[in-house]
């Protein structure tokens, strides 16, 4: 009896033992390494991304000109005036916008400036005096009796960051400097919605954070032209000759670049990189049949058949599978013989001046007819010289509006400057930086929180240390963004948006994200219930019959005690 105690005692051991092994060492070790690794997500500075608050701060200064003010109001103007507004987008978004201006007055070799025969010329000699920072303006004050402009002008807005404004003094005479003001402050509110950023630019640059129905139709279809922000695009001009036993065309496209487009692009340069290419494509025709319209002489593409033109097109011109940036696409195509004149006509059946056409996020097409160099003697196939200064005027203005450059409808009373050579004045640029920098603020919260969400619903996603280096530099640099909106430092303000929406993208997309590369919880059940069940049962039954015996032994020294 005592040997068979012993062995019983020594079996009771074995088993709490081993349970004790199981439990103390066994489960932890299979928990430590089944375990997914999530690496440290900053959660907190996240969740402030979801109610997004931007500030937009414009430096604007305002120099009045002699004749405009009287000696005692040139004494009582204010050094500088505070101006908000506030605008709540929804319920995760608002809008906060700050005038900060500042007054003085002309100096004397700005008056010197200003004595220049025409506008232009003013407007030339005063940016070679005064450097402006990205993202201000500078209004000049001019008498009303001014002939710098003419009597219905108003507002001249040149190439850069300044204005001249026609002051209304005589509508005041004897008002205070407080009058004043006020009467200039509704002719400056045009002038810094025509010049900066204005409400519906901005909303339409959150599209991103916004139910469809809050965007304008105006804003919407703006933004539906142009491409989203990219760290980079791709230009390609192609020159379509579907008939070359007929035309044998010449296209200086080198020199038409570095004159019309190379300019632009350089002043673009801390808004994206791009990458330029051409080419010639041989037989490459429509993809629809122009009909033949005998009042006019000519074949006709009408408004609803330039949809069909594109795809057939489109499967000519090859691809950029090594980029994944966007493609800008500009065709020229020239009509064979047999389809010459080739004229475009709108929705009102008007023939269209420039006779091209753009396609919204993907590039433009012109038709460029050749028929004029036919005679009667005529022997093919024909050498053409293509005049590029047209064909790139077409092409800038479209380029223009594919990058973002809305169409500014000027006030009455107000002339624009032509752009010029370079292609975009200071001032638009600037109004292209404001949209573009809020635009990566907007898309880059919205990829960071979505991601972050993503992660918090699926607990058996990996995150690995670089996904979380790139969510914490994005978090970053969305901050920094943010703070440089609201202190107005337009260009660090478009640096470092860029940087969060090239680093939430990296984080959103990287491949050790999906889902279906980790086993679901009912696949890890049927791989571990066969792996543990028999061993975990025996220690289980002893365990329990331990228990009962214990549960006996107590309970027959209760009763022997009784």
């Amino acid at each position: 009896m005592a040997a068979v105690e012993v062995e019983k005692q020594r079996g009771r051991s074995a088993a709490v033992a081993i349970a004790a092994l199981v439990i103390a060492a066994g489960i932890p070790l299979w928990w430590k390494t089944t375990e997914t690794y999530r690496a440290w997500l900053p959660a907190a500075r996240i969740s402030e991304l979801e109610a997004l608050q931007l500030e937009l701060r414009v430096e604007v200064e305002v120099v009045f000109a002699r004749g405009t003010l009287s000696p005692e109001q040139q004494k009582k103007v204010p050094a500088s005036r505070m101006r908000e507004q506030q605008q709540q987008v929804d319920d995760k978004t608002g809008l906060k916008f700050t005038y900060e201006t500042r007054f003085r007055t002309a100096t004397v070799m700005e008056e010197d400036a200003l004595n220049q025969p025409t506008a232009a010329e003013a407007d030339h000699a005063l940016h070679t005096l005064t450097e402006t920072s990205c993202g201000s303006v500078v209004i000049y004050i001019i008498p009303e009796a001014s002939a710098l402009l003419p009597q219905d002008m108003r507002v001249y807005v040149g190439r850069s960051r300044t204005a001249l404004l026609r002051s209304q003094v005589a509508s005041v005479v004897g008002a205070g400097l407080p009058e004043v003001l006020a009467a200039l402050d509704p002719q400056m509110e045009q002038v810094l919605q025509t010049m900066s950023f204005n409400h519906q630019d901005v909303t339409a640059a959150l599209t991103d954070r916004l139910r469809p129905g809050l965007s304008t139709r105006d804003s919407l279809a703006d933004s539906m032209r142009a491409f989203k922000s990219s760290p980079g695009y791709e230009i390609t001009f192609s020159l379509l000759n579907p008939d070359p036993k007929h035309h044998q065309l010449h296209w200086d496209v080198e020199a038409a670049l570095d004159a019309y487009i190379y300019p632009l692009l350089h002043k673009m340069a801390p808004v994206a990189n791009f990458s330029v290419d051409s080419q010639i494509l041989y037989y490459a025709v429509l993809g629809v049949n122009p009909r033949y319209d005998a009042s006019a002489s000519a074949y006709t593409l009408s408004a609803d058949s330039l949809a069909h033109v594109i795809n057939p097109v489109e499967a000519r011109l090859g691809s950029n599978a090594a980029s994944s940036n966007p493609v800008l696409n500009f065709l020229l195509y020239v009509p064979d013989s047999l389809h010459s004149p080739l004229i475009i006509r709108n929705d009102q059946k008007q023939e269209v001046a420039s006779n091209a056409f753009h396609s919204p996020r993907w590039g433009g097409i012109m038709v460029y007819n050749v028929d004029g160099a036919y005679g009667n003697d005529t022997q093919f196939p024909v050498d053409i010289a293509i005049d590029m200064s047209r064909v790139m005027g077409v092409f800038l203005s479209q380029l223009r509006l594919m990058l973002g450059f809305q169409q500014t409808g000027a006030p009455p009373g107000f002339v624009l400057e032509a752009a010029g050579r370079e292609g975009v004045a200071e001032w638009e640029l600037d109004r292209l930086l404001w949209s573009r920098s809020v635009e990566n603020v907007a898309t880059a919260s919205a990829s960071i929180t979505s991601l972050a969400q993503l992660l918090d619903q699926i607990a058996n996603i990996v995150i690995n240390d670089n996904i979380a280096q790139q969510v914490a530099s994005a978090v970053t640099a969305l901050q920094a963004a943010v703070a440089e909106l609201e202190a107005g430092n337009l260009a660090l303000a478009l640096e470092h948006s860029r940087e969060a929406i090239s680093a939430s993208e990296r984080a959103f997309f990287d491949p050790s994200l999906l889902h279906l590369l980790y086993f679901p919880d009912d696949q890890k059940f049927a791989i571990y219930i066969p792996l543990f069940l028999p061993m975990c049962v025996p220690i289980l039954l002893s365990l329990l019959k331990i228990f009962r015996e214990v549960q006996q032994h107590r309970a027959e020294k209760r009763a022997k005690r009784d």
